[in-house]
């Protein structure tokens, strides 16, 4: 997205050029500073706390989830098609391949699962997997 919101530069210098070339190129860069700012303010996090897991604006106890498991490659891109159940709560960004699938254990939740994209998927997998193992114990 960064690449794509790069073309606002040659953009706003073809409009501004007649004008002036240096403003073009001023305008440009500001405009484009303020494309990334956008996207990086509305990134989706995942974070694992203590007892919480928070993907986006969604959380869930940590108590009503099952030990989560990672998927890349080809497995993760049957996970996101083939495999998807259409109940599953999805937090999926498309060039982002690898996914963690977190089993939700709630009868009540009509969610059977969480499917997480994620550039980390073992350091997710971990963080998930140890605090749901201690809540077992």
């Amino acid at each position: 997205m960064y690449l794509v919101w790069a073309l606002i530069v040659p953009a706003t210098l073809l409009v501004l050029a007649p004008l002036s070339w240096v403003a073009g190129i001023v305008a440009g860069g500001l405009l484009y500073a303020a494309c990334v700012a956008i996207l990086v303010a509305s990134a989706a996090t995942i974070e694992v706390s203590d007892d919480t897991l928070r993907a986006g604006r969604a959380r869930i106890p940590l108590a009503m989830l099952g030990m989560a498991e990672k998927f890349t490659g080809d497995e993760a891109v049957l996970e996101r098609g083939q495999r998807l159940d259409a109940r599953a709560w999805l937090l999926i960004r498309g060039w982002i391949k690898p996914v963690v699938k977190i089993p939700v254990l709630d009868p009540a939740d009509p969610a059977p699962y969480w499917l997480l994209s994620t550039r980390r998927p073992a350091g997710l997998l971990k963080a998930i997997n140890e605090r749901v193992s201690e809540g077992d114990r």
